[in-house]
């Protein structure tokens, strides 16, 4: 299906519709009469006020995106005039015959729209049922001769324009950044639109016209005046495609390579395309003129295996559209964050399992059997995990969207191919035995050849770092000219990276100083990258994909974490180059066992690391000040924060915050005020980690994993509510005072990307984590970090937060009792 769908041309759609064919056979002698029998007219015969309320809705839409058009073409003829003035002088941006030649029938094509939009718009605005518009339809078709012009020069205008923008910069900048007035009931009063995709706009509009015409038709009543005049505009505009057709589609006209020229692989890797609204794994080639996406086919035992092309793009014809330009991806269901998460324990079971196998000298089939299952958990992880779009664009009409774990592999896979676009390129169609052999070197020339998931991994490949990896971002230089500038550091986990941190931005500056520090969790990692971005401020560029506005990176850098650099208990300090940029950063790493510890403070005076009943006692209060304190400035300014609680605060802020809160400062609610939200939500999660033992105790931490695991829900409710029961008052109060709060989070998930599973994940293993960790049980493995203990830690405060509002008095008023002695 995918097959055929690519050789059909982008125009073919129109031209192959059975209902324009059926008008047609109805021109060509079928009977009109309202009274006829014929099955066409069965077919578009429709209930009069149903069908002219349709015919109404129809010509709204299309007004509404005849303005948008008439918008684009203004644009477009915009720098027109300054440049033809220039043209004269003794310093040219262009010549007369390039701005002739770029800008060619451009005006005839605006006035002609023009006047139909000025004529079109007081009748639908004024709406009558009776009201006629096929005339007008009919002039508009009648003037399509001058697109007939505009396309046999399209190839032309579009090279010239990418001459002259490489030899005059003046003209680069007026062609990348031209200004679209929106819509007059828009909020967004200007887009910013190249040259390039408005150039494009006038040969898409001719299919959109014969559309609306063909729609139009079908919801006008046979016996009213405007159905001949809207057969025969139809019936112009189809002419005019068929004929125009091979002119528009160059994939129908092949370009011969250049003898002697090779074609190279340049890149390749695995990416997720969303296709026909579900994610599937492609091999991705990047050769020095094409693009070719692959799968590799199933082969039966023992045969070769091969891969089969799903699609091209000669690089000629490949476009990045702008995020504004870029609609909406197809519906694809993210994976709700539990089932990742459950993957990712199954996976550590797993590898935990293969190494007690292995250990004990067992079966090579039980252990294959064991690396399968771990297998088809990883490559499920892989295919789900993704949701950075990267969307690409066939100039001739086809959108493709992959999904991509990571901006750094957006990057890099964007820059590749600008970077070959730079040559002199030539649009092509391979034949079918051409597209065959280029498929058949895949195999062999493949750079990438194994599924990035650890079972693929040899026995002796390092197992990766666990544990936490302090960054100090120190600064960067470099820069050309002063920017908003910020960096994220991402880490590599389960096969794929994670954005881990970020800096705060540094504004208008070329040399940027931030000092901060920041805690990342590792889970087996191997690499770390360092991603420097200018901020963009401009609403307008907002990816209607992810509904993000798009910064761009200034710089990207990756460096390997060699166990025997960073197990020491110094700072190792080090410089990243990206593209012409320093960053320099400092890190030193803490095995999860070392870091995991709850010690107890030895200044009883302060907060951390004091029983939460002391603090209450000292401070008379029901909760501790400095839960209450993080508690109330994170709903005041960090509820909207993208990842609050999940994105590292600066380690240094959050040191700050914890020595004025141990010193009971007069200062704290100023500092607080003025510190960086993400530091207030890692001071309190630093608070509940660093109690001497859990909010929910060591005494029934046994108990609280034995009542989650309960199979009855009547059951395990009366056991969960005994257990809060059974809870020192000042750990109750605190924990229900902190569980609303987060429930508050959550319910805005869809603005801070944090549900209430996320929010469990955090907070679970924090709250409940017992204080004392057996010397044996050194957590290295990806088995004791998603282990069934953690696992369970998170479901049970998960089990509290889903649970409708839980009431103090009403939980010790009420008197069920769990009958098994705690």
């Amino acid at each position: 299906m995918e097959e055929e769908e690519e050789a059909i041309g982008f125009l073919d759609k129109v031209l192959e519709d059975e209902d324009v064919f059926l008008l047609e056979e109805c021109e060509l002698g079928t009977p009109t009469s309202p009274g006829s029998g014929s099955p066409f007219l069965v077919a578009v015969k429709v209930e009069a006020g149903k069908g002219l309320e349709m015919r109404k809705l129809v010509l709204s839409g299309f007004l509404a995106s005849e303005e948008i058009y008439i918008n684009q073409l203004e644009a477009l003829l915009l720098p027109m005039k300054p440049l033809k003035a220039t043209a004269t002088t003794s310093q040219p941006v262009l010549t007369i015959q390039q701005i002739e030649t770029i800008f060619y029938k451009i005006q005839d094509i605006y006035e002609i729209h023009k006047e139909f939009y000025d004529n079109l718009c007081p009748k639908v605005q004024q709406w009558d049922s009776q009201v006629t518009m096929g005339h007008l339809f009919q002039k508009l078709a009648s003037q399509l001769g001058v697109y007939k012009a505009f396309v046999d020069n399209y190839k032309v205008a579009l090279e010239t324009a990418e001459k002259c923008s490489q030899s005059n910069n003046q003209f680069q900048k007026i062609s990348e950044e031209l200004k679209v007035k929106g819509p007059k009931d828009s909020k967004d009063s200007h887009t910013s639109v190249t040259m390039e995709a408005l150039l494009y706009k006038p040969i898409d509009r001719v299919t959109r016209s014969t559309l609306v015409l063909h729609d139009l038709l079908k919801h006008t009543p046979v016996d009213h005046p405007d159905y001949p005049l809207l057969q025969d505009a139809l019936r112009i505009s189809q002419n005019f495609l068929s004929s125009i057709n091979e002119d528009i589609d160059p994939r129908r006209t092949a370009v011969t390579t250049p003898k002697g020229e090779t074609r190279q692989l340049v890149k390749d890797g695995f990416l997720v395309e969303v296709s026909e609204s579900s994610r599937k794994l492609r091999h991705v080639f990047l050769f020095t003129d094409v693009l070719l996406c692959a799968k590799l086919k199933k082969t039966s035992a023992g045969k070769h295996q091969q891969y089969d092309c799903k699609w091209y793009i000669p690089l000629a014809d490949l476009v990045f559209p702008s995020p504004e330009e870029s609609e909406a991806s197809p519906q694809v269901h993210p994976f709700p964050d539990h089932e990742l998460e459950d993957m990712k324990m199954k996976i550590s079971a797993l590898k935990s399992e293969i190494q007690k196998e292995k250990a004990n000298k067992g079966q090579s089939r039980a252990i294959e059997r064991l690396k399968k299952k771990m297998f088809e958990n990883e490559f499920l992880l892989l295919l789900n995990s993704p949701t950075i779009p990267f969307r690409i664009h066939n100039r001739n009409g086809k959108s493709y969207l992959f999904l991509l774990s990571s901006d750094y592999e957006r990057s890099e896979w964007r820059e590749a191919i600008q970077k070959l676009q730079k040559k002199d390129l030539q649009a092509f169609v391979l034949s079918s035995v051409e597209l065959q052999v280029l498929t058949g070197s895949c195999f062999k020339l493949r750079t990438v050849h194994n599924i990035p998931v650890t079972s693929n991994k040899d026995d002796d490949e390092s197992p990766g770092l666990y544990g936490f990896l302090h960054v100090i971002v120190h600064s960067a230089k470099g820069f050309k000219q002063s920017a908003n500038l910020y960096c994220t550091l991402e880490v590599d986990s389960f096969g794929y990276f994670v954005s881990k941190a970020k800096t705060r931005v540094f504004r208008d500056t070329t040399e940027p100083k931030w000092d901060e520090e920041f805690e990342i969790e590792l889970e087996g990692s191997q690499s770390l990258r360092i991603l420097c971005y200018e901020k963009c401020y401009d609403k307008t560029k907002v990816n209607k994909d992810n509904n993000e506005i798009v910064d761009k990176i200034m710089g990207k850098g990756q460096i390997q974490l060699d166990p025997q650099t960073v197990e020491t208990k110094n700072w190792h300090t080090d410089v990243i180059e990206m593209n012409g940029i320093k960053v320099e950063f400092s890190m030193k790493f803490t095995s999860r066992d070392m870091s995991l510890k709850r010690t107890p403070s030895k200044k009883q005076t302060g907060v951390f690391g004091v029983k939460i009943s002391v603090v209450t006692k000292r401070e008379r209060s029901k909760v501790p000040y400095i839960v209450r304190q993080c508690v109330e400035e994170v709903e005041k300014r960090g509820i909207e924060e993208v990842g609050i609680y999940r994105i590292s605060g600066v380690a240094t802020d959050i040191q700050a915050l914890k020595a004025v809160f141990d010193a009971n400062n007069k200062d704290i609610l100023l500092m607080l005020s003025d510190m960086d939200i993400n530091a207030i939500a890692g001071t309190l999660k630093l608070y509940f980690r660093e109690l001497p033992e859990p909010l929910l105790t060591d005494r029934l931490y046994p108990a609280f994993m034995e009542g989650i695991a309960l199979s009855d829900p009547a059951a395990k409710e009366n056991c969960m509510m005994h257990l809060l029961r059974t809870l020192p008052d000042p750990n109750l109060i605190t924990f229900l005072f902190l569980l609303e709060h987060l429930k508050r989070v959550a319910e805005k998930e869809p603005v801070n990307k944090m549900s209430l599973h996320n929010l469990a994940t955090v907070f679970g293993p924090t709250l409940l984590r017992p204080s004392e960790v057996e010397s044996k049980a050194h957590l290295t493995s990806a088995a004791d970090i998603w282990s069934h203990d953690v696992m369970a830690q998170v479901q049970v405060l998960l089990y509290y937060l889903q649970h409708p509002p839980i009431s103090f008095a009403e939980l010790k008023r009420n008197t069920l009792y769990f009958s098994t002695d705690v």
